[in-house]
């Protein structure tokens, strides 16, 4: 019998009261300064640390309501495609894995598309949903990347992808690699279209992802602090045997090398890409400047 818990706890109860449960949700703690974020704060700020300014993951909905002017915007659904093409198993069936996902998320996959406009100009956007699977790429978000640019093609509108991604999904093999030029080709569709097509690289962006589509944008902007890049640093380090800078592979250290054009808060985005925007793709503007 263990006498804290059966004898003294209740002493100290009988005398101060009984205490109610805290749920465990009401505060969060952040993953870089470790301070404490109550979590109407936290939601407030839009999973953006008061204390140190780190950007957390946010729902890729949440996401899509601060990009779109006043978060208004129509869905736009993919076309289908085959599910567990090659019957991948490891220590569970890929077709359990997406029901679990899918039931997690209630979406079909790990990318959403979008329309509506920020600041004025129409806008597709191609959201990936971290949620699902780790925003892994396999034949369903290629496909919304395709269905995404040509909506932008057909609209005249400019095209923004958002990954947030480990990078192609192994449960469907070489066809998940087969959408990295599938993703390349799409987006040449919009830059031939004479299109803006801009990537906003979040954490993570990595793998076939970054390999592909996410590094190809006419201006790459990213959130502060986000980890961007192909392999892990742990493994390029022990490829190369060199000790690498200790802020390798950020949005910062990107933007220093020439990367990446823009790092801006989460909060600006709508403001900052809604001027760019504006400079691209209103021509009465800039004719009259």
């Amino acid at each position: 019998m263990n006498w804290l818990s059966s004898y003294i706890r209740p002493k100290i109860q009988s005398i101060v009261g009984e205490q109610k449960d805290v749920p465990d949700n009401l505060w969060h703690k952040c993953p870089e300064c470790e301070g404490m974020i109550f979590h109407r704060e936290m939601e407030a700020n839009n999973a953006v640390c008061h204390h140190c300014g780190a950007h957390m993951k946010i729902d890729v909905y949440k996401r899509l309501d601060l990009m779109f002017d006043n978060g208004k915007y129509t869905k736009i659904e993919s076309p289908k495609v085959q599910e567990d093409p090659l019957s991948f198993k490891d220590k569970k069936r890929y077709t359990d894995r997406l029901r679990d996902s899918r039931s997690k998320t209630k979406e079909k996959d790990a990318i959403i598309v979008a329309k509506g406009t920020i600041g004025g100009q129409k806008t597709v956007i191609a959201a990936f949903n971290f949620a699902f699977m780790g925003g892994s790429m396999g034949a369903a978000v290629g496909e919304g990347i395709v269905t995404a640019a040509q909506t932008a093609v057909k609209e005249k509108a400019a095209l923004i992808v958002i990954p947030a991604s480990g990078g192609a999904r192994m449960q469907e093999g070489a066809i998940s690699l087969m959408q990295m030029p599938r993703t390349i080709i799409g987006v040449n569709m919009v830059k031939n279209a004479g299109l803006p097509y801009i990537v906003l690289l979040t954490n993570p962006t990595t793998g076939g992802v970054s390999a592909s589509f996410a590094m190809v944008g006419d201006i790459h902007i990213s959130e502060p602090g986000a980890t961007i890049g192909f392999a892990g640093k742990r493994v390029i380090q022990e490829t190369i045997r060199e000790q690498l800078p200790e802020d390798f592979q950020t949005a910062e250290y990107l933007l220093e090398h020439g990367m990446v054009d823009m790092v801006v808060a989460r909060n600006d985005l709508n403001q900052e890409i809604g001027k760019i925007l504006t400079l691209l793709m209103d021509t009465k503007q800039t004719v009259a400047a």
